[in-house]
C-alpha cells in the first residue's frame, strides 16, 4: 500500500489503524540540533484530541512517545519515531455493520482496491491517523518558529455561518479561535455555528464547514515554476487530509467572479521593501510565494458517521439493506480538522524552505 509517505526532503511516513494498537510517524530529514521535546509535541496533538462538549465522546489522551531521533533534548538528524497508543477502543458497534458499507465513508473503496478492509473504526481510513501528522506537524512548526514562520489556522465557517476576521490581527484571530470550543475567533458566528452543529446532533446528523490557515511571514521565492509550484504542493497535502473536498489560495473561487482591476494586488513599498496593497493572490504568484502571508481554505464535508438510516449494500449477501452507524463521532469535525490543516500546511512549507536552500542540516 503505496502512499503513506509524504514530503521530499522532510518527509514524513504515518501508519496505524482507528482501533489497532497505536499509530504513529517516522520524521525523516529533520535537521541536528532542533530542541524537541514530548511536551512541545503534546500541546498540538491536545488541540486535535477527542472529547469535548461538542465533539466525539471517545476519549484519548493522545500522549506521544519519541522513541528515537532526539537525545538530550535535541534532534540527531536521524528519523525522529513517535508513537502514539489508542487506548479508548471499543468496536462493538463496528461488529454488527462489519458487512455493511457506511455511506460516505471509504469502506467500499478500500475493499475494491485491496479486497480486504479494517471494519473497526474505519481504519486506516480513519480521522484518528491524522493524530500522526499533527506530531510531524508539530516538528515542522518548531523549525519556522526558528526563522520567523508562524502558522495557525482558524473556523471560517461551519454549517452555513461564516465569521468575520475583518480589523483583526493574526495574533488576534489565533488567540481568540483558540479560546474558542469550535476555534472561531467570531464570538456572534461561533454562537450560531454552535446552535447548527447541537441542532445536527439532536437530528442525528452533521454539518461540514471551511477551515483556514494563515502562514504569516513566510520567505518570498517559496516553490517551482511550472509543476512544483507552491500552491500545487498546499492543494496536494491539504487535499490529503481526511474530509476535505474542497481547497482554496487566497481568494480562490471568489477569484472567477472578481475583474482583473479588482482581483490583481497593487504591487507597493512596504517598511522599505517589495510588497502587495492587498492579498487576494493568497501569497503565491505563478506558484511562487511572494511574501505576503499565504491564505489556505479547505472544504470540510459533513461528518459521515450519522446515526439517521440510510441506504447501503450488504456485499456479503449482496442485497440493499438499511444501515444506522453507531459509536462515537464528531457531530462536525471542523474544529478539531484546524490542527490538523495547519500541520499540512507546516510540512509543505519546511519541505520548500529545505528545497530552497533556507533551512541548513545543523541547526
Amino acid at each position: 500500500m503505496p502512499g503513506n509517505t509524504f514530503g521530499h526532503i522532510f518527509r514524513v511516513t504515518t501508519w496505524g489503524e482507528s482501533h489497532g494498537r497505536a499509530v504513529g510517524c517516522v520524521v525523516d530529514g529533520c535537521p541536528a540540533g532542533l530542541e524537541i521535546s514530548e511536551n512541545a509535541i503534546q500541546k498540538e496533538l491536545d488541540r486535535r484530541k477527542p472529547g469535548g462538549r461538542l465533539a466525539s465522546k471517545r476519549k484519548e489522551s493522545d500522549r506521544v512517545e519519541i522513541l528515537s531521533g532526539v537525545f538530550n533534548g535535541k534532534s540527531l538528524g536521524t528519523p525522529v519515531s513517535m508513537l502514539i497508543w489508542n487506548r479508548d477502543v471499543d468496536s462493538r458497534p463496528y461488529e454488527e455493520i462489519k458487512d455493511l458499507f457506511r455511506p460516505g465513508h471509504a469502506d467500499f473503496t478500500y475493499w475494491a482496491k485491496f479486497g480486504i478492509r479494517d471494519w473497526r473504526g474505519g481504519g486506516r481510513a480513519s480521522g484518528r491517523e491524522t493524530a500522526a501528522r499533527v506530531a510531524a506537524g508539530a516538528i515542522a512548526k518548531l523549525i519556522l518558529s526558528r526563522f520567523g514562520v508562524e502558522i495557525g489556522g482558524f473556523a471560517r465557517e461551519i454549517g452555513g455561518i461564516a465569521c468575520s476576521t475583518d480589523g483583526m490581527s493574526f495574533e488576534e484571530i489565533v488567540d481568540r479561535a483558540e479560546k474558542s470550543d469550535i476555534r472561531c475567533p467570531d464570538e456572534e458566528a461561533a454562537r450560531l455555528m454552535e446552535e447548527k452543529i447541537l441542532e445536527a446532533r439532536r437530528d442525528g446528523d452533521s454539518v461540514g464547514g471551511v477551515v483556514e490557515v494563515i502562514v504569516k511571514n513566510p520567505p518570498a521565492g517559496l516553490g517551482e515554476p511550472v509543476f512544483g509550484k507552491l500552491d500545487a504542493h498546499l492543494a496536494f497535502a491539504v487535499m490529503g487530509v481526511p474530509a476535505v473536498k474542497g481547497v482554496e489560495i487566497g481568494a480562490g473561487f471568489k477569484a472567477s467572479r472578481m475583474r482583473g482591476s479588482e482581483h490583481n494586488d497593487p504591487i507597493v513599498i512596504k517598511n522599505g521593501r517589495i510588497g502587495f496593497e492587498s492579498n487576494n493572490a493568497g501569497g503565491i504568484l505563478g506558484g511562487i510565494s511572494n511574501g505576503e502571508n499565504i491564505i489556505v481554505k479547505a472544504a470540510i464535508k459533513p461528518t459521515p458517521s450519522i446515526s439517521k438510516p440510510q441506504r447501503t449494500v450488504n456485499y456479503r449477501k449482496m442485497v440493499e439493506e438499511e444501515i444506522i452507524v453507531k459509536g462515537r463521532h464528531d457531530p462536525c469535525i471542523v474544529p478539531r480538522a484546524v490542527p490538523v490543516v495547519e500541520a499540512m500546511v507546516s510540512l509543505v512549507i519546511v519541505d520548500a524552505m529545505m528545497m530552497q536552500g533556507l533551512i541548513p542540516r545543523f541547526l
